[in-house]
């Protein structure tokens, strides 16, 4: 499909996935208007955001590249080799994502990507209105009123198609929902997070291996480090929201409260991490906890007048580093449906036909993942199925693919990932069941258990 020159699509929200959407669709020929609640934060600079896990991998570097993006966002990139695993008591450890610095995934500050893709959205000719919060919707006549939170002004517009790309807190979804009698759920995590920030060292280099994800497994909780181009680490704490039932002693929000209770904390669980982080009382202070949540929508869309993408479409939790990830596949995939449709009402009904379900395997993985990394990093029983997992991958490279291989270093659908997962898993367990060691393994049956669950898997990078 040709877009009309004289028709535009309006995106609310210039986050992420709002700029990278705008640049393939101008590029489509679309007449793009983009509505952004905060200032310009070229002018103002860079304010709100969150960090936590804000890490680049394939699919995400394939729908910048589609961008014409990849290699300037690359230049404000970190490579992660693995997650070091820090111990309460012990040298950290290495467990390396994929085979070699071919499989890693990158860590981007979310304030340079931002900036990036703002600047080429304009570039490619979308028009971009700051300072505009959406306020109502009326999507019969196909108008809507945004307001000037510096003055209360109104800005009012009229609209073709409306794209929410405006985050977790969507006002457009807040409109949809009103509107068309939408089912919403926001399941909660019990437990919440902490941001700080380990500083450069005295002569601005990384205080700590600085190609690497950070993780401080203990049960319950863990606290994580990311870095960043400029020789930061975002350190993200999380832990539960109320102690477990009988279990008072353990540290949650509900009993860490203070700076000095959070120092006295990283004082006893993450002692190497404490001297790294100087203004842990003052950050611990000054914000309180950030919630975690999995969003689920029984529909994406409202005909040819509205749609959601992102984190408005199905907040995740973020402990699998594929939220913006996702987002960008919905760019790609929302995209190439617009191109393709003879109207956009069978556009956006393809593509929340194509991402539905992969979003809600996502969001499945994602929770799964939390309880790895806090649990399961250190646990032997794990580690030796991780063991037999690269065997397996060697054995049987076109059956048996890593979870982490699917989801981080390919762009197969997350559907089809979370399915081979749980069958790979289960042969795992099996094969382990009892064992300390390799040495006593079936070989025969474990082969065989591959060869007949497991189909080959075509590569698709």
């Amino acid at each position: 499909m040709n877009a009309p020159t004289d028709k535009s699509i309006t995106i609310i929200g210039a986050g992420l996935a709002g700029c990278l959407l705008a640049i393939l669709l101008t590029r489509q020929g679309w007449r793009i208007e983009l509505y952004e609640r905060r200032g310009d934060p070229r002018i103002k600079g860079y304010e709100g955001g969150r960090s936590i896990n804000l890490a680049l991998a394939e699919r995400g570097r394939h729908a910048l590249e589609q961008a014409g993006a990849l290699d300037e966002v690359m230049r404000h990139a970190v490579m992660m080799r693995g997650r070091m695993v820090h111990p309460q008591a012990g040298a950290p450890q290495l467990l390396r994502y994929g085979r070699n610095d071919s499989e890693v995934i990158w860590s981007i500050h979310r304030a340079d990507l931002n900036l990036t893709l703002l600047r080429l959205a304009e570039e490619a000719g979308a028009r971009i209105h700051f300072h505009r919060r959406l306020h109502t919707v009326d999507f019969k006549a196909r108008y809507a009123r945004f307001i000037d939170d510096r003055d209360d002004q109104p800005h009012d517009i009229r609209f073709d198609s409306l794209i929410g790309a405006d985050g977790a807190g969507s006002a457009l979804r807040s409109e949809m929902i009103r509107w068309g009698g939408f089912e919403e759920t926001t399941e909660f995590l019990d437990h919440s997070y902490k941001e700080l920030e380990i500083p450069p060292g005295p002569d601005g280099s990384f205080q700590i291996e600085p190609n690497a994800l950070h993780i401080w497994p203990r049960g319950r909780y863990m606290c994580i480090a990311l870095p960043n181009d400029e020789g930061t680490f975002t350190v993200t704490l999380f832990l539960p929201n109320e102690a477990a039932p009988g279990h008072p002693e353990e540290p949650s929000f509900a009993t860490v409260r203070s700076g000095a209770e959070a120092a006295a904390l990283f004082r006893e669980q993450f002692p190497d991490a404490l001297p790294l982080i100087p203004d842990l009382k003052a950050d611990w202070e000054r914000h309180p906890p950030g919630l975690l949540g999995t969003l689920r929508l029984d529909r994406w869309h409202l005909d040819d007048r509205a749609v959601l993408i992102g984190d408005a479409a199905h907040a995740m939790v973020p402990f699998h580093g594929q939220g913006m990830n996702c987002a960008f596949e919905d760019c790609i995939a929302l995209a190439a449906h617009v191109a393709s449709c003879s109207d956009l009402s069978r556009a956006f009904t393809a593509y929340a036909s194509e991402r539905k379900p992969n979003a809600a395997a996502i969001q499945r993985m994602a929770l799964d993942n939390y309880i790895e990394m806090r649990d399961l990093v250190d646990d032997p029983a794990f580690l030796l199925q991780r063991e037999l997992e690269r065997v397996l991958q060697t054995r049987h490279p076109e059956r048996f693919v890593p979870h982490y291989t699917m989801v981080t270093f390919m762009r197969i659908p997350y559907a089809t990932a979370l399915l081979r997962t749980d069958i790979q898993r289960r042969i795992l367990e099996e094969a382990t069941r009892g064992l300390e060691s390799l040495a006593g393994l079936d070989w025969h049956a474990v082969d065989l258990a591959v060869l007949t669950r497991l189909t080959p898997l075509a590569a698709t990078r």
